[in-house]
């Protein structure tokens, strides 16, 4: 009956600081949504949702090419350029120009994107149990910046069909190359551990202590009758010697 007590009451201690972590930010693979709207001359596009073969993966690099349509009233001779909204956090990168930028070389967009890891813990009263359980984790979109680029000569080379598309005035769409680069930083919350750590060993030294004393109740016991008989003993009693 006592090891079954202190069985349950290991099981449930174990169970609830593991239970798995319920989180509202990204995670490594999860597609971060990604929009974009278009500029010629003083016409503009509204916001358009990237399909998601096109937009940024966490905590993963790599290339996409993505569609350009052919701006209304586009005749060749203005430059054409591009705003992107990235994340649920909608981060702005500001216009780009893609086409007809003053360079013979096929252009690049070159995405960089900050994600910052973190951990925060909660600390739980359940009747006299405390209980510390870990309430978020996950990483976040905190910054993203983009530049336009020259295409690297050795994907021109193996991919020769982007620029000459690119260079042909009758062919929409045309292709950009975007590659996306992660930056992952952990933030460290030192309130938070030392109340992880504090309340750790409080529940700790709480589930000893109720084991200590489980252990020696039958001592106790005994000690606690001993010394009622001792004191109800009448006075002038003859003690037995061994």
């Amino acid at each position: 009956m006592e090891m079954n007590r202190k069985s349950r009451i290991a099981s449930v201690f174990f169970f609830l600081i593991s239970l798995p972590s319920v989180s509202i930010a990204y995670r490594p693979g999860d597609i971060v949504p990604m929009s974009k709207k278009g500029q010629y001359h003083s016409s503009r596009t509204a916001w358009h949702d990237m399909i998601g073969k096109h937009c940024p993966i966490f905590a993963v690099n790599r290339e996409v090419l993505i569609p350009i349509a052919k701006p209304t009233g586009y005749t060749g001779t203005d430059p054409y350029k591009l705003s992107f909204q990235v994340g649920k956090e909608k981060l702005l990168i500001p216009w780009l120009f893609v086409i007809n930028r003053k360079s013979s070389e096929v252009p690049m967009i070159d995405v960089h994107l900050n994600g910052m890891l973190h951990e925060e813990y909660l600390i739980r009263f359940v009747g006299c149990w405390l209980f510390v359980m870990q309430r978020y984790s996950g990483s976040d979109l905190h910054g993203v910046t983009a530049k336009v680029i020259d295409m690297p000569h050795h994907y021109v080379e193996t991919h020769p069909d982007i620029r000459q598309q690119f260079w042909d005035s009758q062919h929409w769409p045309k292709h950009i190359l975007i590659r996306y680069t992660w930056k992952e930083q952990s933030e460290i919350d030192v309130s938070s551990g030392f109340y992880v750590l504090f309340g750790s060993g409080l529940m700790l030294s709480f589930i000893l202590s109720i084991y200590i004393l489980q252990s020696s109740r039958d001592k106790l016991a005994r000690f606690v009758r001993e010394t009622v008989a001792e004191s109800s003993m009448p006075a002038g009693g003859v003690a037995k010697v061994e």
